[in-house]
């Protein structure tokens, strides 16, 4: 199984406030992304794209993923977003986040793009990822088409803003369940962006919860998500970091439990252990599904940089 690269919170920092820029770096999120799209204004965006090249370019990011979202390519900024932010800080960039896709071409034109600007600079060639958001009901039924477009591709996002303005849903409350419907609007949604992830391999990441001052109200919008499967969630506020970090990694005790599921199976397929293809850990069996189960839940675990408490003792 690939190493995971923790994206658990995934913070959304306005490019034209040089503040914010700063203050980031030193904030316990996984992920950062520096927002040139919906969170800049439209005179504000070639300032933006300086300040993010300089704030990329300072460091102080420690083990963060540095992320960019540009503007869509139906706009008249994409070009220039792409190419002044990778032709200045392309060595201090992880990915370019895409929003609004609605095709694989869109996402092959970025591809393009960015190795030309990688050649033309001297840059490694393919290394800058490429996170492709869900936003519009197009976007969804294209969504198998667009995980496999690039090599690129690491991360598929929902976008629930735009995507409830797309259908024309009856809310105004992003993210969140609504009283008048009795099971979960986005659960749909939801499960077509992780089936598209998963079999791409690459990561889900949930949208934003936009009443940032209610945290038991993001945790709750969160757990939904995590349940399922998803990797992380944006946060658009610091508050809501600890809570994305813990709820999208393991619990200590599932962790644990993982890691000695993947001890006691190799021990017991083993020749000193009796090459069993299932065996006994306490009351549980434990077989080849079981350690599939494990090696995810102990990916994530390691992720997230947790320690385990317990070790496997084979039995005498």
């Amino acid at each position: 199984m690939a190493e995971l690269r923790s994206r658990r919170s995934n913070l959304a920092v306005p490019g034209s406030n040089p503040r914010f820029l700063e203050k980031a770096k030193g904030l316990p999120a996984d992920q950062v992304f520096l927002d040139i799209e919906d969170a800049v204004a439209p005179l504000a965006k070639p300032g933006a794209r300086k300040n993010i090249v300089a704030a990329l370019n300072e460091g102080g990011w420690g083990d963060k993923i540095r992320t960019v979202r540009v503007n869509d390519w139906t706009t008249e900024w994409t070009y220039a977003d792409v190419i002044e932010v990778v032709e200045g800080a392309g060595a201090n960039l992880d990915c370019i986040m895409l929003p609004k896709v609605v095709d694989a071409h869109q996402v092959k034109a970025l591809d393009l793009l960015l190795t030309q600007i990688e050649k033309s600079n001297g840059l490694e060639v393919g290394r800058i990822g490429i996170e492709a958001q869900i936003e519009t009901a197009q976007g969804l039924i294209n969504v198998n088409d667009i995980a496999f477009a690039s090599d690129r591709i690491e991360t598929i996002i929902f976008g629930p803003a735009d995507f409830m303005a797309s259908i024309n849903m009856k809310s105004l409350v992003v993210g969140a369940l609504h009283p008048d419907y009795a099971g979960d609007p986005f659960h749909y949604i939801l499960m077509q962006i992780l089936m598209a992830a998963r079999a791409r391999g690459v990561q889900a990441i949930d949208g934003p919860f936009l009443q940032v001052r209610d945290v038991e109200a993001f945790k709750e919008v969160a757990k939904r998500s995590a349940v399922l499967g998803f990797d992380g969630k944006w946060v658009l506020h610091p508050g809501q970091i600890d809570a994305a970090n813990e709820i999208y990694a393991p619990s200590q005790e599932d962790y644990d439990h993982a890691e000695l599921i993947l001890d006691a199976y190799d021990w017991y397929t083993s020749e000193a252990g009796g090459k069993k293809g299932s065996a006994m850990l306490g009351d549980e069996m434990i077989d080849e599904a079981s350690r599939k189960m494990a090696l995810v839940i102990a990916g994530k675990g390691r992720a997230a940089g947790m320690s385990r408490t317990s070790s496997f003792t084979p039995p005498e």
